[in-house]
Order: C-alpha cells, then sequence, then structure tokens
C-alpha cells in the first residue's frame, strides 16, 4: 500500500510571519527558539529545527470534521515562506525515531483504529492500518507531548 505524507502549507500561517509578540499574543501564538534537536519540529518541511532557529507555535485544528474526533493542539511552525515537503511512500525526518500515535479516520472523521508505534515501527503501522479498507486517512501524533505530527494519505 502506498502512502503520501504532505507538510502543511505555510500560507494559512504567513499573517503570523514577522508579527509582534502582541499581535502574536491576539492570535495565541508565541514565537520561541529551538534548543535542542529534535525537539521542534517544523510541520510544513517535516524537519526539525536546528538550535538557535526562531519558530511559531501556534494552536491548529488537524482534524476540521464534524465529528466528536474533531482536534486542535499546538504545532511548531518555521517562519518563513517554504514550500511544503512532500513524502511518498517514505517517512519525512519529524517522523523517524519517534513513538508515534497513529489515528485512523474514516472519511467521515469517525476514528476506526489507532496504534502507539516505538522508533523505527511506523512504515509497519502505516501499512497496517490502511490494510483496513474503511481507513481513509492516518493522522501521526507524537505520542508524549500529543501534537499532530501529520496526516498520511493514501497514494
Amino acid at each position: 500500500m502506498s502512502y503520501r505524507i504532505d507538510g502543511l502549507s505555510c500560507q494559512p500561517f504567513e499573517h503570523l510571519f514577522g508579527a509582534s509578540e502582541q499581535e502574536l499574543a491576539r492570535h495565541n501564538a508565541r514565537r520561541v527558539v529551538a534548543d535542542s534537536k529534535p525537539g521542534f519540529p517544523c510541520r510544513v518541511i517535516l524537519e526539525d529545527a536546528e538550535p538557535g532557529e526562531e519558530l511559531l507555535l501556534l494552536n491548529y485544528v488537524s482534524l476540521e470534521t464534524a465529528s466528536p474526533f474533531r482536534t486542535a493542539y499546538a504545532i511548531y511552525v518555521r517562519e518563513a515562506l517554504v514550500e511544503h515537503a512532500i513524502y511518498v511512500d517514505e517517512l519525512p525526518p519529524a517522523l523517524r525515531g519517534r513513538t508515534l500515535s497513529l489515528r485512523g479516520f474514516d472519511e467521515e472523521g469517525m476514528l476506526r483504529a489507532a496504534l502507539l508505534t516505538q522508533p523505527g515501527e511506523a512504515e509497519a503501522g502505516i501499512h497496517e492500518l490502511f490494510d483496513q479498507p474503511e481507513i481513509a486517512t492516518i493522522h501521526a501524533h507524537n505520542a508524549i507531548p500529543g501534537c499532530f505530527a501529520a496526516r498520511i494519505e493514501r497514494n
């Protein structure tokens, strides 16, 4: 089963690039500086920021559906206009080496299956979930902090 992982478009966040701390606060966002790697995964390019690099920390609705599973949580975004990353049949750097919660949703946004994968097990987990025909999309979340990591689609 082939799969595809797209980073988020930076377009919805552009209005926050270069914004003052007061303006960011009005949008419940913060500017942060990465102090470790890994630790600050950008959801646009799906790679961890380098120590010393600035990012925006903001709330993002990762499952915008009219179901009980509608989801929003904090994500990091590099403060730059860049093309979003696309990975086909390959995990992006921000997902490698992490414990992930993989959540399989049907077309109506209802959770149908979920797996906890240890580092090195995510690809097997993706294939296991997509072997179930009712699974339309998978959301990967970092297991410990719980934040949205990426959306995984059938390719």
